[in-house]
């Protein structure tokens, strides 16, 4: 798989990439992940990717012709699966979704910053917005590096154990059960019998009555999307 982080901030993604996951799969081979510098695609002599927005307000936006530019030069070299711009108003990024791009062979990501992006960029060049929740950060280097993390762990030989894909909260449209691990006791605090008992079906029974009863207690509307699904 190819990713291509389309940034003003390259650095950013430089550091991030080179931990965790996202190196294990990159020292593997496979993956890449590419900071690319917007600002190598302005070709004013300041390196403008930014202007003021028509209309009058706050803020600046990033200008169309630089992204276009970045994007066209990596599609000539390798058509990508999705174009996917990092914006507030994006579709929430999920499980699900990163699922679904973890088949893809190459992703384009595109850092927002300032006051947005030109709407033509959103129109007419990405395939689709994603946003990492109901917040706002400066920029749109961290949630890019939050999807490319949740796709490359899916990757197969990312992960030391794969059964842990299949174990972790939303696998299966739930939260996890309740981790424990040595000691037994801990300051009078016991790990429940049953998963000393060595009995798996009982382990597997009591971890997913767990599951729900936490799903229920903390994530409710996962229950109600399952319910939906069904």
């Amino acid at each position: 798989m190819r990713i291509d982080i389309i940034t003003i901030f390259p650095e950013i993604v430089e550091a991030l990439k080179s931990y965790s996951m996202i190196k294990r799969a990159t020292d593997r081979g496979l993956v890449t992940v590419n900071a690319i510098n917007l600002r190598d695609f302005a070709y004013d002599k300041h390196k403008q990717v930014d202007d003021y927005t028509y209309g009058g307000g706050a803020g600046m936006v990033l200008k169309p012709e630089p992204l276009f530019r970045a994007v066209e030069s990596l599609s000539s070299q390798n058509a990508p699966d999705e174009v996917i711009a990092m914006t507030p108003a994006g579709t929430p990024f999920d499980q699900k979704e990163a699922e679904d791009l973890s088949r893809a062979e190459h992703l384009i990501l595109i850092c927002g910053h300032y006051e947005g992006i030109d709407q033509r960029v959103l129109d007419h060049l990405a395939t689709k917005e994603l946003s990492i929740g109901d917040y706002i950060l400066t920029g749109g280097e961290l949630p890019a590096m939050v999807v490319a993390d949740a796709v490359i762990r899916l990757l197969p030989g990312v992960l030391g154990n794969q059964e842990s894909l299949e174990t972790e909260s939303f696998a299966g449209g739930i939260l996890e059960y309740p981790q424990y691990t040595r000691p037994a006791e801990f300051r009078g605090l016991k790990v429940p019998e049953v998963l000393l008992s060595g009995n798996h079906q009982e382990i597997k029974e009591w971890r997913r009555v767990q599951a729900l009863e936490k799903t229920k207690a903390f994530r409710p509307e996962l229950l109600d999307n399952n319910e939906r699904e069904d």
